[in-house]
C-alpha cells in the first residue's frame, strides 16, 4: 500500500443505488443526473473538490442522498435545484 498523490480537499458522494426489486433507492430520485449537475458545477468552482457516485448510504427513504466528506454531513431528498446550496457549503 502506498499514499496516493492525488488527495481532495473534499469529497462529494452521490448514491446512485439501484435496488432491482422495487424497493425505494436514491436510482428513482433522479441522483444520475445530479450527480453529472453536481460533477459539473463543484468543476467549474474547485477542481480540489472531488464528486463521486457511490452506492447506497443508507438513507434510501429520503433519497436523493448527498454526503459531503470530511465535514460528515449527510443531505436528503437533494434535487438538481440545490445546487447553489450545495456549492456555498463546499465554499
Amino acid at each position: 500500500m502506498r499514499l496516493s498523490d492525488k488527495q481532495f480537499s473534499k469529497l462529494v458522494l452521490v448514491c446512485t443505488n439501484e435496488k432491482p426489486d422495487g424497493r425505494p433507492c436514491c436510482a428513482q430520485k433522479a441522483s444520475s443526473e445530479l450527480y453529472h449537475a453536481l460533477k459539473l458545477a463543484v468543476a467549474g468552482m474547485d477542481p480540489t473538490i472531488r464528486v463521486s457516485k457511490t452506492g447506497c448510504l443508507g438513507n434510501c427513504e429520503s433519497g436523493a442522498t448527498v454526503a459531503i466528506m470530511p465535514k460528515n454531513v449527510y443531505l436528503g431528498e437533494v434535487r438538481e435545484s440545490d445546487i447553489p446550496e450545495i456549492l456555498e457549503m463546499l465554499k
